[in-house]
């Protein structure tokens, strides 16, 4: 029976949560209270010294999460396709903190081992891995054929399981029973409300990263966290045309009015591969703004 928490700063230093338990509680909770256990707030979002990999980091979402992080003081690993992109991201993000450039293509699983060999030969362990590179296609319905169709799933869902299952030892090796490692993969809000355009390959993807991220969150914990993060209209590469085209009505078409920004997505990033989200895997964390979960049945206001 815990009683309100109570917020102690010791010997001047920063403020720390200790659970109190009033007289009468169960043994085993005062239990818990002789232990002394203590949680210091100041830090549950602290990322500074934890090495990160995340795909498709050269561009969009993945540039504004990498420079966001090294910010904070993470080291950052950007990978993608094109190694002078990679050069070029590390070059710029390296006179602000710690950055490294590794390209690969994730597309297939000998890409992703690969790129776990590459960062093995740098690092004993990391702390997350940010599945972010995707692909998308749309064409008519009778035009989408299997060799389209399969091009957006290798990538979207083969690179995200391929990945995870191959950096699992670093993974290991940098996790604390206090804060477990991560793996964050990036669906889309498409998922959930379908899109005008007949981007189906695309849109069936995002969906299954959903409940891959389930099933991984099952067998990997509680070693490994494993969760989702479902953006909404953020600028980026994927999204320029649709931004060049109709910007203030993509802004204007969710509740918050306004498309999302670097904060927004390091925002939910480093929730989710901090202390302050160890105890939370396997769920999914929609960052749109509003668009799909705000959104009456008669549209927007």
């Amino acid at each position: 029976r815990p009683t309100t928490s109570l917020l102690l700063r010791t010997n001047g230093g920063s403020p720390s949560v200790r659970n109190s338990f009033d007289a009468g509680a169960d043994p085993p909770l005062r239990g818990l209270h002789q232990t002394g256990i203590t949680m210091a707030v100041s830090s549950l979002f602290d990322v500074e010294g934890k090495v990160y990999v995340i795909t498709g980091s050269t561009s969009g979402i993945g540039l504004m999460m990498a420079r966001g992080l090294v910010e904070v003081g993470a080291t950052v690993v950007v990978t993608s396709r094109k190694a002078q992109n990679c050069a070029d991201v590390a070059a710029e993000l390296s006179q602000i903190g710690n950055c490294v450039a590794i390209p690969s293509d994730v597309s297939s699983e000998d890409g992703c081992r690969a790129l776990r060999d590459a960062v093995a030969e740098r690092f004993d362990g990391i702390h997350a891995l940010v599945n972010n590179a995707a692909n998308t296609w749309g064409a008519p319905l009778a035009e989408h054929d299997t060799a389209s169709w399969n091009r957006v799933f290798d990538l979207n869902v083969g690179g995200s399981f391929h990945c995870a299952k191959f950096f699992r030892p670093l993974l290991d090796a940098a996790s604390t029973p206090d804060d477990p490692s991560r793996i964050v993969n990036f669906s889309s809000v498409t998922a959930f409300a379908v899109p005008e355009d007949e981007t189906y390959s695309y849109t069936a993807s995002k969906a299954a990263l959903l409940h891959l991220t389930k099933h991984l969150a099952r067998r990997l914990a509680p070693k490994i966290t494993v969760n989702c993060i479902v953006p909404g209209a953020f600028p980026s590469r994927m999204m320029k045309a649709a931004f060049e085209a109709k910007g203030d009505v993509i802004a204007a078409s969710a509740p918050m009015k306004r498309a999302g920004r670097q904060d927004d997505a390091v925002g939910a990033l480093i929730y989710l591969t901090s202390r302050a989200s160890s105890w939370v895997t396997g769920e999914h964390l929609v960052v749109d703004g509003g668009a799909v979960n705000c959104v009456t049945s008669g549209g927007t206001d």
